[in-house]
């Protein structure tokens, strides 16, 4: 559950696909169960959450093995900076982007070429950075457009598997939004957000199916929600962007968040029953592609040992009670492809223009 131009991982290419493919069918048989009799429901509950607990079984090898190979990146701490404002933007721009070029030059001398090479690009003079944080998997804030001067603001939320390693991916998307609002408004005030504000879990994990990541990356997007108030002013239109694993972030965030509207693309699930369980005056807005692999997968949730597993009432059903947007046939990965539906109204949900977005 990534970014929307990551790698189109997951369940359908997950490193045991026969235990993920028995956990999907047996959930997917759950779905459809309103005219069981609740006997045979229970059985089937039981079914679907031991189909689950082999897929879990399954992530839990490969983690300690995909981890293994992950040695830490050493990084400069994050830059100290005055709080944000509209004085204070160029001066976090460039002490970020002098923090990103020290990263790059630790990350060489420690031989990683790849994650010096990605530092680098941060620190072009060209890069406007409100956070970078180079150590470990990283994360990084970067706005495109006059943020200072901007009434309608984007932030853009990723899934999984998303790192400085492969943040290029996710800044396109939030490029291909961005030339989508200047294209269709010239003379609006729009500024774009990519906000790699957490620790993404990885596709092929046991964290990607747990509220965990979430739960600890929402008191930082709602911090981050209110410095961009801060800089913008609260005339300011906030739309929240969120991709998959992203939109579990979203719906942690939600409740009382000052922003217009969130839309939830590629969802799995947002951990709660229906849009008015976010607890958001936002409109709340979800658009799944028909070639979307999530939709394959059950949107359910279960207890197992404890923890919460799964996330819940599918954001484009009509009993979560969002506003469902057309996406097109778009995949996982392609939600910001120029020329799609999807990208189109998202556009449209970033203006305002709501009686222009094409239905489902």
């Amino acid at each position: 559950m990534g970014t929307g131009t990551e790698l189109d991982t997951g369940l359908d290419t997950g490193l045991d696909t026969g235990a993920a493919e028995a956990a999907t069918a047996e959930l997917g048989a759950e779905v459809a169960a309103d005219s069981v009799p609740r006997a045979d429901r229970r059985r089937r509950t039981g079914r679907w959450r031991r189909a689950l607990l082999a897929a879990l079984v399954t992530g839990a090898v490969v983690i300690p093995l995909s981890a293994a190979a992950q040695p830490e990146i050493p990084a400069p701490a994050p830059a100290a900076l005055a709080p944000l404002t509209p004085a204070t933007l160029d001066e976090a721009y460039a002490a970020n982007r002098a923090n990103a070029g020290e990263a790059s030059r630790m990350a060489a001398a420690n031989g990683d070429d790849r994650r010096a090479a990605a530092d680098r690009a941060m620190a072009d003079p060209d890069r406007n950075l409100l956070t970078f944080d180079g150590r470990g998997e990283g994360q990084a804030t970067e706005v495109l457009g006059d943020l200072a001067h901007a009434d309608r603001v984007a932030v853009l939320v990723p899934g999984s598997d998303t790192t400085l390693d492969t943040y290029d991916r996710f800044r396109a998307t939030a490029l291909n939004l961005r030339r989508q609002l200047t294209r269709d408004a010239p003379d609006s005030r729009t500024a774009v957000v990519s906000w790699l504000g957490y620790q993404t879990p990885r596709t092929v994990s046991t964290t990607v199916l747990t509220g965990d990541r979430a739960d600890q990356a929402a008191p930082h997007l709602r911090e981050f929600i209110r410095q961009v108030h801060a800089v913008t002013g609260r005339g300011a239109h906030i739309t929240l962007v969120c991709h998959s694993y992203g939109t579990v972030v979203c719906g942690r965030a939600a409740a009382g968040l000052a922003v217009s509207d969130i839309a939830l693309i590629g969802s799995p699930g947002t951990g709660v029953d229906s849009a008015a369980g976010l607890r958001t005056p936002a409109r709340v807005w979800a658009g799944r592609g028909a070639d979307d692999w999530v939709g394959g997968v059950p949107h359910v949730s279960a207890d197992l040992f404890g923890t919460t597993v799964g996330f819940g009432t599918d954001p484009v059903s009509p009993a979560f009670g969002a506003r469902v947007f057309a996406a097109g046939d778009v995949g996982h990965s392609d939600y910001f492809t120029p020329g799609t539906a999807s990208l189109a109204n998202l556009a449209r949900i970033v203006l305002g223009e709501t009686s222009e977005v094409t239905h489902a």
